[in-house]
């Protein structure tokens, strides 16, 4: 399943120092860690420790107090992120295929819906609107955007949210598809996703 790149770029991120708050309370200081092309970075921590902010603030979404986020391999770096937060982010009265037309249009790609619907399972559900879709489908619906429009740097919360045991496998050859290539993947997570993190982030609640 080839479904991204190549990226003959090398995509790389470093976190450096970096600090988070929310609502005025510090949600960590001091964070630092490096990924380059082919890695898989696994955080972990328990609810409250600023998993999801971490990955907001690095796709552009949170303003840091302190510390620095750096990126290679994209002249623009909201150019190069695929953000996927633990909300699917679909209309309900929106078809599958009708997403994957708008998020085409937004991506700015041409063609690939075809693809991206059989990469995820859902040629059968492209004509149905998105709120008769089980949770498990909505969540892949909401990861066909990574198909749909390659980026060499994949952030994704919670990704395996709502995922019977066929989508979970769906994901994890999307992820190890995306590193072969040379792309760079980062989940936020609260139990092992299946692939061996290659660099391990761990947050702990203040």
């Amino acid at each position: 399943m080839n479904v991204s790149g190549p990226f003959p770029d090398n995509p790389s991120l470093r976190v450096e120092a970096l600090s988070l708050a929310r609502g005025g309370r510090v949600l960590f200081e001091g964070l630092s860690f490096a990924a380059s092309a082919g890695d898989y970075v696994e955080v972990r921590g328990p609810n409250g420790a600023g998993k999801t902010s971490l990955l907001r603030a690095i796709a552009g979404f949170m303003r840091p107090r302190a510390g620095a986020i750096m990126f290679t391999g994209a002249e623009e770096p909201a150019l190069g992120l695929h953000y996927v937060g633990h909300q699917n982010a679909v209309k309900g009265a929106a078809s599958v295929a009708a997403h994957l037309r708008y998020w085409a249009g937004l991506f700015g790609v041409a063609g690939g819906e075809r693809f991206a619907l059989d990469c995820l399972g859902l040629a059968r559900q492209a004509d149905l609107p998105a709120r008769v879709l089980s949770q498990g489908q909505a969540r892949r619906l909401a990861l066909a955007r990574l198909v749909l429009a390659p980026r060499p740097i994949w952030l994704l919360d919670e990704p395996a949210a709502a995922l019977d045991a066929a989508g979970r496998d769906v994901l994890i050859a999307l992820i190890a598809s995306h590193r072969a290539q040379g792309g760079l993947a980062l989940a936020a997570v609260h139990e092992d996703l299946g692939p061996a993190p290659s660099v391990h982030v761990e947050l702990n609640a203040a």
